[in-house]
């Protein structure tokens, strides 16, 4: 008692004054009883409006709005004004919500659970009061975003995913204890998983689709197929510099010169708008469609009309492929029905919500791309690291790994950690692509066993950590029978692959190979007999692929797993098309195998040049810029030999990339054309662009191409035609973005 300073208030029977001591270590704090109060929504809308939309640029929905409210009444009762701890438990869900990757929108169901926030929060709070040091753990806030990588499992002592290194204040996180192995955070992507996304044109935000995803959707799917496409492209159009006008009225500009400072943007008119303004000019974006008549049609959300480009010059010339089933920017003069003199068009007014007269097509060209920086709202558009509070995508998640706001930051700490030890080992992150891998050629085998070879030999730490092969994975579709020959054949041919494979042992054990289907493998060409099948289409069915994964099985299990930092190697036979993400949001790269350039020609506009009077070309770039961004980055083979494409290959290679990645879609084209399952048409989209796009099309050459950020890869076919001697693939830095041709002789 004399070390105690608290005096008693009965010496003799030694009662302390106060309940507890002040020095007592272990002492618990006094819990304050807070009554419960009913608090309307209407009264906490001011509150939450300046905490969520000011300074946390969130919007908050009225039934979030509903459970807030309760739960401040709940927990922080009548001081929740004065006191201001109202304030201060939405500044606390707030962050929680951005941290959990939830959306810009605060919802149930919108990326995040915000019943678990509360619910995690309400245990962390004291009096009305969040209890400070206290923080909700990632298994008490959920994210609704998938695993990091593929086949692997994050333990409860690994930090949350989500944690944003310097967001809201806070400093770099310690990433000490998490995997900084790249193949840690490979994940690969079905097409029939990627989150279905519609954009709201009224909210100007995309929207999870409520319907279940069926092969026999409604017809309205259809009609929702193409209004998607227009509304993204009108609103990725509007934010162009080129079509922010400034105070006074906007008109198209026709300069001489694409150097000259535009003092005044462009205006899109509605084609319903049209009618009564015989012989005005405008600029119309619309879908570039076919009549039955076989006339060409210009159409949007308001009308359609017969479209003239007998005189329409292309901008910029040869730069683009033009076909039915795109979207371009047609500048013209509209004539009505009365003023057509000798021509069929405009015949076909109000039938099909067409309008009368014609639009005679001046110039023409697709409407321009925007940077995946750009679309994400970032600022610095090298590094990607901070993202702006207004404008842009960022908080949405369009793949499934989480969003650029939410996780971006947190990966691209673990990838510096990781480049921190590739300065020290020389260790790098590639990614081999072989195309048209015909299984049922030996010289396919024998080129297989060439690439192979050349990285078998390599250190553990030069070694490629994914390789990408391509259908066909035979020449001629031999599953269309009504007997069983063609399954055991087109098993055979895979068990030939394992046995190719089981010769390199170290690839098997440090590698993951990615098995992507094309129009001849099995089910598809069952009923198409090779024809183009609707996409996206499944996987090759695991029947066929027992014995490669056999194989990668015996060679994880005489791996010596102690000298291993990464995870043993794995097989992944994937849809058609597929995403692959590494370190989460920031590297994606889409995988397509198509004939897309021999479509593209077939169906293309053929354009008469006529005279040179054509909307300038500031639409496409900004003034004193090149039109387009296209570097080609082919570089010599390990063999020393020139395989730098020639001029005709490379702008063979810049309109397609070009006509693709315009249009923001890797199938550009009507239903007819190329069949795509409605529902899952989110897996075919561009937008935000990628990071870098395996375009496996074995009828064009091998390029490597940018374009406004994306790197465009083709990598041909593995024997080329006409050269048997030669092997051609494509290996590329995902650090630096950038791919090359690789040529080896057989």
């Amino acid at each position: 008692m004399d070390s105690d300073p608290v005096p008693s208030s009965s010496p003799g029977f030694g009662t302390p004054a106060y309940p507890f001591r002040k020095n007592r270590p272990n002492a618990l704090p006094t819990r304050t009883s807070v009554l419960p109060i009913l608090l309307p929504p209407s009264t906490l809308r001011p509150v939450a409006f300046r905490t969520f939309t000011r300074k946390h640029n969130l919007t908050i929905s009225s039934s979030a709005l509903q459970t807030l409210a309760t739960f401040v009444g709940k927990n922080c009762g009548s001081a929740w004004r004065e006191e201001g701890l109202a304030e201060r438990v939405l500044d606390e869900v707030a962050k929680a919500w951005k941290k959990a990757g939830g959306g810009v929108i605060v919802d149930e169901g919108k990326g995040a659970s915000l019943k678990a926030i509360l619910q995690a929060l309400e245990s962390n709070m004291s009096g009305g009061r969040v209890v400070s040091g206290k923080h909700a753990t990632s298994d008490e806030v959920p994210s609704r975003t998938t695993s990091p990588g593929q086949g692997t499992r994050r333990s409860r002592a690994d930090p949350p995913l989500y944690a944003a290194a310097g967001l809201e204040g806070e400093g770099p996180t310690e990433t000490s204890d998490v995997p900084s192995h790249p193949r840690h955070w490979v994940k690969v992507i079905e097409a029939f998983d990627i989150p279905r996304l519609t954009y709201n044109a009224d909210k100007k935000y995309f929207e999870v689709a409520r319907s279940r995803p069926t092969l026999f959707p409604p017809s309205s799917h259809r009609t929702n197929l193409f209004r998607d496409r227009y509304n993204v492209i009108h609103q990725r159009l509007l934010r162009h510099e080129s079509f922010q006008s400034p105070s006074g009225p906007s008109r198209i500009l026709r300069q001489p010169s694409s150097s000259l400072a535009v003092t005044q943007g462009y205006k899109l008119t509605p084609i319903a708008n049209l009618l009564g303004r015989n012989g005005t000019s405008h600029l119309i974006l619309g879908l570039l469609s076919t009549s039955p008549t076989g006339d060409l049609t210009l159409s949007d959300l308001t009308g359609s009309i017969s479209l003239d480009l007998r005189h329409a010059r292309m901008v910029p010339e040869d730069g683009a492929w033009l076909a039915p089933g795109m979207f371009v920017l047609v500048d013209g003069i509209y004539e009505e029905e009365e003023n057509v003199r000798g021509s069929t068009l405009g015949g076909n007014s109000g039938v099909g919500g067409a309008i009368g007269g014609v639009f005679v097509g001046v110039s023409i060209c697709g409407p321009p791309c925007e940077r995946r920086e750009t679309s994400l709202g970032m600022n610095n558009q090298q590094s990607g690291r901070e993202v702006s509070s207004s404008g842009g995508l960022g908080w949405i998640d369009f793949l499934g790994v989480g969003s650029e706001r939410a996780r971006g930051p947190r990966m691209r700490q673990i990838e510096t950690n990781y480049l921190r030890d590739v300065a020290k080992s020389e260790r790098r992150l590639r990614v081999v692509a072989l195309g048209e891998v015909n299984l049922d050629n030996m010289r396919t085998l024998d080129a297989l066993r060439k690439v192979f070879s050349v990285y078998h030999h390599l250190p553990s730490e030069e070694r490629p950590s994914i390789f990408v092969l391509t259908g066909n994975f035979v020449q001629k579709a031999i599953i269309n029978s009504s007997g069983q020959a063609g399954s055991i054949e087109y098993k055979e041919h895979f068990d030939a692959l394992s046995l190719i494979l089981s010769e390199f042992p170290s690839l098997l054990q440090h590698s993951t190979f990615i098995f992507v289907p094309g129009d001849n493998d099995p089910w598809p060409s069952a009923f198409s007999a090779g024809a183009a099948s609707p996409v996206p289409r499944h996987s090759i069915p695991e029947l066929f692929t027992t014995r490669v994964k056999r194989a990668f099985a015996t060679a994880n299990s005489q791996s010596d797993s102690s000298q291993s930092s990464g995870p043993p190697g794995e097989a992944i036979w994937t849809s058609n098309p597929s995403r692959l993400t590494l370190f989460g949001p920031v590297h994606d790269i889409a995988i397509f195998r198509d004939d897309i350039s021999n479509r593209l020609r077939r169906n293309a506009v053929n354009l008469s040049h006529g005279a040179d009077t054509a909307m300038a070309e500031d639409a496409h770039a900004s003034p004193g810029e090149p039109t387009d961004h296209l570097e080609p980055h082919s570089q010599s083979p390990q063999t020393g030999t020139d395989s730098n494409p020639t001029p005709s290959t490379t702008l063979f290679a810049r309109r397609l990339v070009k006509s693709i990645l315009d249009q923001g879609t890797l199938s550009p084209f009507p239903l007819s054309l190329r069949p795509v399952l409605w529902d899952y048409v989110s897996s075919l989209q561009l937008y935000p662009l990628p990071t870098a796009i395996i375009l496996a099309d074995p009828e064009a050459a091998p390029f490597c191409i940018t374009y406004e950020g994306c790197h465009v890869m083709n990598p041909g076919r593995l024997v080329p035609e006409g050269e048997l001697s030669f092997v051609r693939w494509i290996e590329y830095d995902a650090v630096k973005n950038r791919g090359r041709i690789q040529q080896e002789r057989l």
